[in-house]
């Protein structure tokens, strides 16, 4: 195993533009409007059109930046399939917006059905159970009123229309894309079945979130799924990848930049985790908020801008150790769960 993650390019291509890795393979950035300002894409030239992975918000910018994109690096071709590694808004905000053009979209039947539901539950105010969740992870209140009283981020917001139809993408299906084929594996943990594309002719390997170097995608905790165990979901997926990483696979991320010494990274990512949940159980000698949890796991100031993620992710390391029976909870007074370890 190598000792090294090494990123062979040294900067990002510039907006509108792009950086062709391999032959008939292309990384581009669309813009985000938050700390983490991008999200990678990728062009696969399949010879009478394109074949691209992941799309951005839809947001005026970015279609403004897949404009300039298509008429100027990917020759005027038409984008003909868009494959959508999962269901978050920055990978499948502009699907349906190329699926009115034309294209075909393909990806997990869980990332579709998340997607196309959430484009349809158009909220002006957190739910009732939202609001349940949030008081029972003990989050503080003042935040609490605030988010109670605002429309909250509907993927509707950010999420082009889905029509009908895809073509479902599983674990162990062979797809032909930019001249090569491709092994679909399926990630857990950051979003149900997140799709991962691995090169049978050459060291290539479609990362999306699910394979990031230097940061660690959120592993959250939601109302929809209170008890969920993305932690033990994220590092079995791990497992699983270290089995067929190589130290010279090229990993074309969903965030930051191209890297090699994937076996490495993996075992970094579960580390990390074990880590964090090492100091979460120290930390509930006595017993604890969800709330109160972000000092061991995060090892930095949680600001607004970052507390609901980081309050989601405290409840998944929460429920990891519950799951594990190192941790119990009981409701406290104020209607907060109260985390303590056995």
């Amino acid at each position: 195993m190598t000792r090294t993650i090494r990123y062979p390019f040294d900067a990002p291509p510039d907006e509108g533009t792009a950086q062709e890795i391999a032959p008939g393979i292309f990384w581009a950035r669309m813009p985000l409007p938050m700390a983490l300002d991008h999200v990678n894409v990728y062009a696969l030239d399949d010879g009478d059109g394109w074949t691209v992975f992941d799309t951005g918000f839809d947001t005026k910018r970015t279609r403004g930046a897949w404009v300039k994109l298509l008429a100027g690096p990917l020759r005027g071709k038409p984008v003909t399939r868009v494959i959508v590694s999962h269901h978050h808004p920055d990978h499948i905000g502009l699907a349906g917006w190329f699926q009115a053009g034309g294209a075909e979209l393909a990806t997990s039947r869980t990332a579709w059905l998340f997607a196309r539901m959430l484009t349809l539950d158009d909220q002006d105010r957190p739910p009732p159970e939202t609001l349940a969740f949030w008081r029972g992870a003990g989050m503080d209140p003042d935040i609490l009123a605030k988010r109670a009283g605002e429309r909250p981020f509907n993927f509707a917001d950010v999420v082009a229309p889905l029509p009908l139809g895809f073509k479902r993408l599983s674990e162990g299906d062979v797809l032909r894309a930019g001249g090569r084929d491709w092994d679909v594996r399926l990630g857990q943990g950051h979003a149900p079945d997140q799709i991962t594309l691995w090169s049978r002719d050459c060291n290539l390997v479609l990362g999306a979130d699910q394979l990031l170097p230097s940061i660690s995608p959120n592993l959250g905790v939601y109302a929809t799924e209170p008890m969920a165990d993305p932690v033990a979901e994220w590092m079995d997926s791990c497992a699983r990848f270290q089995s067929v990483a190589r130290p010279d696979h090229l990993v074309l991320p969903g965030h930051k930049l191209p890297f090699t010494g994937l076996p490495l990274r993996l075992r970094q990512k579960i580390d990390n985790h074990h880590g964090a949940l090492a100091r979460l159980e120290d930390c509930l000698s006595q017993p604890r908020r969800a709330s109160e949890c972000f000092a061991p796991l995060f090892k930095r100031q949680i600001t607004e801008g970052t507390y609901g993620l980081a309050l989601v992710e405290a409840v998944a390391h929460l429920n990891h150790l519950e799951r594990q029976g190192r941790a119990r909870r009981e409701m406290g007074p104020d209607g907060a769960w109260l985390w303590r370890r056995v």
